[in-house]
């Protein structure tokens, strides 16, 4: 299993059709998920800093799980079949919620829960980005700006239909 982080998201003409971006924290692997439009903005707002002025329902979730007294350990990316991602939270005591991976991962990123996607999902998914003798900053982490054209360069040649697989 490889521990993800968020790059962020994309809107991609001309279905403007919302792409998050996942990459492995100790790896080199992106994992594109494409998503919807509001879990997008909720992802995005999350990923900014905005507080919107009422809760989204994103918020609720985190609010309710957080009433009842539980914590959200880690949503894991378990599954991909036909183009489609499956995903898991994982509460204390082992408590396993299935779930939509953008769902999930709004939720991750309030709860400051990681995001984890399982070897068979990377193998299957995961895409090796060309990137020339990235800027490294703190820590070793390629640059945001650079990071980001990448991923806008990536997604011109890629499609949803790239993940089908031979069946698809």
């Amino acid at each position: 299993m490889g521990e993800m982080r968020v790059v962020g998201i994309r809107v991609e003409p001309p279905q403007n059709q919302p792409v998050l971006l996942l990459r492995e924290v100790d790896g080199l692997r992106y994992l594109p998920i494409w998503i919807g439009q509001s879990e997008a903005a909720s992802i995005a707002l999350q990923q900014r800093g905005i507080e919107p002025p009422r809760p989204l329902t994103h918020d609720l979730l985190v609010n309710t799980v957080e009433a009842f007294g539980r914590t959200l350990r880690e949503v894991r990316i378990v599954d991909m079949t036909e183009g489609t991602f499956y995903a898991e939270m994982v509460f204390d005591d082992d408590v396993v919620v299935e779930a939509r991976p953008s769902d999930a991962i709004a939720v991750a990123m309030r709860c400051a829960a990681s995001i984890i996607a399982v070897d068979d999902v990377l193998d299957d998914a995961g895409l090796l980005m060309p990137e020339e003798e990235p800027d490294t900053g703190v820590g070793g982490e390629v640059g945001g700006d650079e990071e980001v054209e990448a991923f806008r360069e990536f997604l011109d040649q890629v499609s949803p239909e790239d993940f089908l697989g031979p069946e698809g």
